[in-house]
């Protein structure tokens, strides 16, 4: 049988699903995830990557490990700005908001800065519908793609300028609340997204609530390694439901927050992830006991 009462996970990709190394999610995981979908925890991913690296990275993945027949997954892609969801028969058609879109051309601007002046060290996310991203290149290591990182976010900021995109802004140096910004430059230790202010971890959390068909959970748990990652946490508290985040890097600094913080002790990433993945597949699907008589 299964857990009485299931649980909401809300999910970042890269680090505590996916490998921020080689990009990829273990079996194991994989698993898990399919574990706890099955037994009712509605399992939703709320990440910058795009629909295609999901379907490649996650999707695919469980679609060969045997999704159950009536079992959905949600994917809310680019920070809320794509979404889709897919089940046992595959995915449906991707959702965009073209109103968080960046303009094509500033886009084409940025994978011409890359092409010219920044190729050894990073590639240009063809596969973004909405932001517009870069990431490290998998044969760089990360010490010598951050070293780089810098440069590019400045010449970045450059080209916004000449485009006239309004105020913008490392992501960094933005305060909690800014109503004059228009767009904002996040950088994250393997890629920088360039993106609308409207977009992020909370507006994902919004709209994974808006996808789940029946009685939404009131526990959750939302998992991230970034600073960033706790918008989801901290909609979900703000909105009257019983949150807990599971930070997977916290020597980034943990914020003190009103719900409850939750590490892995020394594991980080997807180590930390697949740990709390699978003691909380074991706990959500429970053997079979027959009563005492």
């Amino acid at each position: 049988m299964t857990s009485p009462e299931p649980i909401g996970l809300l999910l970042d990709v890269d680090g505590p699903v996916a490998s921020p190394v080689s990009r990829t999610v273990r079996p194991e995981i994989i698993d898990a995830l399919i574990a706890l979908a099955g037994a009712g925890w509605p399992v939703i991913f709320n990440t910058g990557r795009s629909d295609e690296f999901i379907r490649e990275e996650v999707m695919n993945p469980m679609l060969a490990a045997g999704i159950p027949e009536g079992i959905t997954f949600h994917a809310i892609c680019e920070k809320g700005a794509t979404w889709f969801s897919f089940d046992a028969g595959g995915a449906t058609a991707v959702e965009v908001d073209d109103a968080l879109a960046l303009p094509a051309a500033f886009g084409s601007e940025v994978r011409r800065l890359v092409e010219d002046q920044f190729a050894d060290h990073m590639f240009f996310d063809e596969t973004k519908r909405a932001m517009v991203s870069i990431e490290q290149r998998l044969d760089v290591g990360n010490a010598d793609y951050l070293d780089r990182q810098g440069p590019f976010d400045a010449a970045v900021l450059e080209i916004m300028q000449h485009f006239d995109m309004g105020v913008c802004r490392l992501a960094h140096h933005l305060p909690d609340s800014d109503d004059s910004v228009d767009y904002r430059v996040d950088p994250t230790i393997i890629s920088t997204d360039i993106e609308s202010v409207r977009v992020g971890k909370d507006l994902g959390a919004e709209r994974a609530l808006r996808l789940i068909e029946g009685e939404v959970p009131h526990t959750w748990r939302t998992v991230g390694d970034s600073r960033t990652d706790y918008a989801m946490a901290d909609y979900l508290h703000e909105h009257g439901y019983s949150v807990a985040h599971v930070d997977v890097r916290p020597a980034d600094g943990v914020p003190e927050k009103p719900y409850p913080v939750l590490t892995e002790g020394e594991l980080t990433n997807d180590d930390a992830g697949a740990a709390f993945l699978l003691r909380c597949a074991e706990t959500a699907v429970l053997p079979v006991v027959e009563p005492l008589r």
